[in-house]
């Protein structure tokens, strides 16, 4: 029996690095310090305040912090958050179960959410939904808001799962939706994911742990989105494609997906991309099918059975896959 390819040759077509922007490297990160002058006057405008009427919340829950986090106000919400970190006020949740770390991290203000961590602020928080800061800046499709906790130097839990079960790789998950109340600044696009992946990678996440309810890895994410950059990213990690590259969620191997996808452009150098990784082709799902069966029929599956595949048979119509008994 042949040995299993061993990945990287994989000729055709080239990784679409042009689409998502090449690898994360020395990117910048955020400013340490707002505007003096800015920070100043901020601090002199709410050094007089009653403590109490700083902690106050309105009808939705918010507090004067929420809000300025929310404008992404940066020197204001600094002068606040100095203001009330020894009065517990760092920690109030608003009416979904926000504290003001979670509001910025909405809000897409990576300065504010980087000093309220180095403030103290509790970095695992988690709103009604059970999403964390980290949870929320990579469904929103916020990189800075990943490089911003990174640069506090505070430490994280990289491997929260939410209240339905599902990590933090649900960011990786291309065209999905976002969570409820929307971002600031609108639609994540496929290179803001792909930015997240990258630095929730560099944060030490494991992408072969796997979601509580479906099962899924962050590769099976990106092959069911049709991503061919990020599951090419997450196969070259180091020594994690003979791991991830068969994982089975409730039954389905990623190459199962790939076969799955219907007809997409990405389908076939996914296909081969997990081929060429050691996807193992006579893998059965739960319904007994091998991948073989979920292809197209006919030129369009054709094109997805590279020749010589090991671990195969000759078989007439799919002559590099196995024969479905």
């Amino acid at each position: 029996m042949a040995a299993a390819l061993p990945g990287p040759a994989w000729p055709q077509p080239p990784v679409p690095w042009g689409e998502f922007g090449p690898p994360l490297l020395g990117r910048e990160t955020p400013k340490l310090h707002p505007d003096p002058q800015e920070l100043a006057a901020a601090r002199a405008a709410l050094g007089g305040r009653d403590p109490q009427e700083l902690l106050r919340q309105d009808e939705e829950g918010d507090t004067l912090l929420h809000v300025l986090c929310a404008g992404g106000l940066w020197a204001l919400a600094r002068a606040a958050a100095e203001a009330l970190r020894d009065l517990g006020g760092l920690e109030v949740r608003e009416h979904q179960g926000k504290t003001p770390l979670l509001v910025a991290a909405a809000a897409a203000a990576p300065e504010i959410v980087r000093d309220l961590l180095v403030l103290g602020a509790n970095p695992d928080a988690a709103d009604h939904g059970g999403r964390t800061a980290l949870h929320l800046a990579a469904s929103y499709g916020h990189p800075e808001i990943l490089q911003a906790v990174m640069s506090s130097g505070v430490p994280v839990n990289v491997e929260a799962r939410n209240f339905e079960g599902q990590q933090i790789w649900e960011g990786a998950r291309v065209g999905g939706h976002s969570p409820e109340g929307g971002s600031a600044r609108g639609s994540p696009t496929p290179q803001d994911r792909f930015r997240c992946v990258e630095l929730l990678l560099q944060m030490g996440a494991d992408s072969s742990s796997q979601d509580t309810k479906s099962s899924l890895t962050a590769l099976h994410l990106a092959v069911r989105g049709g991503n061919l950059a990020l599951a090419h990213l997450l196969l070259r990690q180091p020594g994690m494609a003979p791991r991830l590259v068969n994982m089975k969620a409730h039954g389905n191997t990623p190459l199962h997906m790939a076969a799955a996808l219907p007809g997409t452009p990405s389908q076939e150098p996914l296909v081969r991309l997990l081929l060429a990784w050691g996807a193992d082709p006579s893998a059965r799902n739960l319904e007994h099918d091998l991948p073989q069966s979920l292809l197209p029929p006919g030129p369009p599956g054709d094109q997805v059975r590279p020749p010589g595949h090991p671990h195969t048979q000759h078989h007439p119509q799919h002559p590099n896959l196995p024969a479905d008994e």
